[in-house]
């Protein structure tokens, strides 16, 4: 019985065509975006947590606190210094601290001129290895930096691609940076780290004369020796740093943070966007629910007859509203499926796009079929819901009178 009212709710859905596929628009696009973002973010934490998971547990971070926008180094109202590097470096459970530059410079080569991120080496071999580790470079073409390699540079995966110098970045030929000429000696492998695929790497000395700098740095990285303490070596710099530059608790010129942190902050903010992108498909879903039940509403006065008509051969109330909402939720589950299929080829898409874009893989589309599932039932239930008044409505109607009519 249950299955003769699939096929004849099956039947009034097809036989109302375009209307039926205009009143399910709400319900596509709502679930589309559901899919597709929350795929989307998804993907990207995944992306972001082997990324992170990449990096040793036993390494933080510290670096200097912008003022406003602007390079790196720019903004900052009081720089890290040497006095900061002794500090951190006499604190007990500290193994290594590598201070680094990240600026911006002006980059000329086949006499076009451009702009590039540009960060240094250490010249110290243990350091100079420990960054090579912790940012996992690696070349593509040529050989990385050593001691000896003054006006020498190596260049991200980036440059191998770019079009904006109507010239291929070759190995032992020379660019210009802030009008002083270096030799490329290398250019590395892509990075699942994609900023790094953009910048050019030089030996600290070369960036510092560059720069005209000395003492003045952008960020340390800092080595303990047991990362079971690495919370409370964190805790220890932060505490003597704030002291010596005597500062106030919050109002710090510097952050410390470990990869952990650092992958919370991360996820607080995915959190942040998958609740924005649910408030906004909640308002596609609600305004795709109003018009199912407007369009039973419709079919409701448009059938009155046939309605009649089965109840004056024995149909009860009951059956009336089963039939009704059978329909209705037919139009969500549709609505729910179709909107899927065009959430995750919508994710699919973006995914492609902005790894082209970017260069790297960090946009990857994982199908979550519980979420699927999920936003198909849901869909399901908008449908049912929205149909539950017009069906009421039908099942009350007069015999008599629906016949008359």
């Amino acid at each position: 019985m249950l299955g003769d009212y699939f096929v004849l709710a099956l039947k009034n859905l097809r036989h109302r065509g375009i209307r039926s596929w205009l009143t399910m628009l709400g319900i596509f696009i709502g679930i589309a975006a559901v899919v597709s973002l929350i795929t989307l973010g998804q993907g990207l934490r995944t992306a972001i947590e082997g990324q992170f998971g990449g990096l040793s547990v036993d390494t933080l971070t510290v670096q200097n606190k912008g003022a406003g926008f602007g390079p790196p180094g720019s903004t900052v109202i009081k720089k890290l210094n040497e006095n900061d590097l002794k500090i951190i470096q006499e604190i007990s459970g500290v193994d290594i601290v590598v201070p680094r530059l990240i600026r911006v410079a002006s980059l000329e080569y086949n006499k076009i001129s451009g702009f590039s991120f540009i960060t240094d080496i250490p010249e110290g071999k243990e350091e100079r290895n420990f960054v090579y580790d912790n940012l996992g470079l690696e070349t593509e073409i040529g050989t990385l930096l050593n001691r000896e390699d003054n006006k020498k540079i190596i260049l991200g995966n980036n440059f191998l691609d770019t079009d904006d110098f109507d010239k291929e970045f070759v190995i032992g030929k020379n660019v210009k940076i802030n009008g002083i000429e270096f030799e490329i000696i290398g250019i590395l492998k892509p990075s699942s780290t994609f900023q790094l695929n953009g910048v050019i790497f030089m030996a600290n000395g070369d960036l510092e004369d560059l720069l005209k700098i000395k003492g003045e740095y952008d960020l340390f990285i800092v080595k303990i020796l047991e990362k079971d303490r690495i919370k409370e070596i964190g805790e220890t710099i932060e505490d003597k740093l704030r002291r010596d530059r005597k500062e106030k608790i919050g109002e710090e010129s510097f952050t410390v943070e470990t990869p952990l942190q650092t992958l919370d902050s991360v996820n607080i903010i995915l959190n942040i966007i998958n609740l924005v992108v649910i408030g906004i498909a909640s308002i596609s879903l609600f305004v795709g629910g109003v018009g199912i039940a407007n369009t039973m509403y419709t079919s409701v006065i448009e059938r009155t007859k046939e309605i009649g008509i089965m109840k004056a051969v024995g149909a009860r109330n009951s059956e009336i509203v089963k039939l009704f909402l059978i329909e209705s939720g037919l139009l969500g589950l549709v609505g729910g499926i179709v909107g899927a299929l065009i959430g995750i080829g919508g994710a699919f898409g973006v995914s492609i796009l902005a790894n082209q874009a970017l260069g790297g893989n960090l946009f990857e589309v994982i199908i979550s079929y519980p979420l699927i599932i999920a936003a198909i039932g849901f869909s399901f239930m908008v449908g049912i819901i929205s149909g539950v008044l017009p069906a009421l409505r039908a099942s009350k109607l007069n015999v008599v009178e629906a016949l008359r009519d």
